[in-house]
């Protein structure tokens, strides 16, 4: 119940925004739409290992929260002093901001095409999910402080999609 509550809000804008973005990107859709008839969804009820092989729809939450993530920005406190990458000093106190919501738009980590909705991006060249660096695209933390319940947010974010995408037509209106 913990992890439920702890994600209440963060999921349900994933959410939102994600199925915003299908209703103005209809081929992603398809693409969508395409996945759930193959793991064959119509019908029967969605369990684990289906949610599991929910590849396309992870690539879209992860390109949907890179483009809106839902907390949008965070800070750390340092504990004590230290020296970021680039030769930054952070004295112990100092408060470090970083903007997710930026982050998804520098076009050094992510192409030119960083401001486009594309969740193919999340795929490589043998269509496998990419691992991509947390620090990168730090949605759910980086390093120590990681969201325990990563993998359950995106398990619970699936079945929302495929059980109402499959049940439901999306349209902007």
């Amino acid at each position: 119940i913990s992890f439920l509550m702890a994600g209440r809000d963060t999921t349900s804008s994933a959410l939102t925004w994600l199925f915003w973005l299908l209703s103005k990107h209809h081929a992603v859709k398809k693409n969508v739409m395409n996945e759930l008839e193959i793991l064959n969804l119509k019908e029967k009820p969605l369990d684990v290992e289906d949610l599991k092989e929910m590849k396309y729809i992870k690539a879209c939450l992860c390109e949907s929260m890179r483009l809106y993530p839902p907390v949008v920005w965070d800070s750390k406190h340092a504990e004590n002093d230290d020296i970021l990458p680039d030769g930054t000093i952070v004295y112990k106190g100092n408060r470090v901001t970083y903007f997710q919501y930026g982050m998804g738009r520098i076009e050094e980590l992510w192409g030119k095409d960083c401001f486009e909705f594309r969740p193919d991006r999340w795929f490589d060249d043998n269509g496998m999910l990419k691992m991509v660096d947390p620090y990168m695209f730090p949605v759910f933390q980086a390093g120590p402080r990681v969201c325990l319940g990563k993998e359950m947010a995106f398990i619970q974010m699936k079945h929302v999609v495929a059980s109402i995408l499959r049940r439901y037509e999306i349209k902007k209106v």
